[in-house]
């Protein structure tokens, strides 16, 4: 499930939404905004809300050693890693796409952006899609997807080499071992 050409994607387990108003998060932005994602990130969205996820993936700046240390020595360039308390709701939870016009929204978080926001409200384009079978999504795109017991002794490992690396939910994820 990625965005078309000219659109941005809202993933959420609730199919009723209307309309997308600015809203401020939890996050350390303390500005109120509409959050989407392009293709490249659409990925990490993949799982239900609430589900912490830690992700990793080669870089032009990765090494032969990070590579097959982190992602393993069977190739494929990207990682999704979840705890076994997560695996039964990643086929059993009902997520939807939304499609957004990508005209309202501008990237955030550098020169490698993980989020589109828009400050005023947004219609989405149609109603939204029903993401069907995130594992499949998964292997479809050629991502490995990892069961762990505990995600932070992999988050270390990623924090700590040349891949790229993405934390989603990290708080909600068990206690350090």
């Amino acid at each position: 499930m990625y965005p078309e050409p000219g659109q941005v994607l809202h993933f959420s387990e609730d199919p009723t939404i209307r309309r997308f108003v600015p809203r401020s998060t939890a996050t350390p932005q303390p500005e109120a905004y509409v959050w989407a994602v392009d293709a490249p990130n659409a990925p990490s969205y993949w799982f239900p809300r609430n589900c912490p996820r830690a992700m990793a993936w080669t870089t032009p700046a990765t090494t032969d050693l990070d590579r097959d240390r982190i992602l393993g020595a069977g190739g494929g360039t990207r990682v999704h890693a979840i705890e076994y308390s997560w695996l039964d709701a990643l086929p059993n939870t009902a997520l939807y796409a939304y499609r957004l016009p990508a005209e309202f929204f501008r990237p955030i978080g550098g020169a490698q952006p993980h989020a589109w926001v828009a400050t005023v409200p947004v219609d989405p384009l149609g109603p939204p899609e029903p993401v069907h079978d995130l594992i499949a999504l998964h292997e479809a795109a050629g991502i490995q997807l990892r069961v762990l017991t505990n995600l932070w002794p992999f988050w270390d490992a990623v924090t700590t080499s040349s891949v790229g690396f993405s934390g989603i939910r990290l708080r909600g994820a068990r206690p350090r071992l």
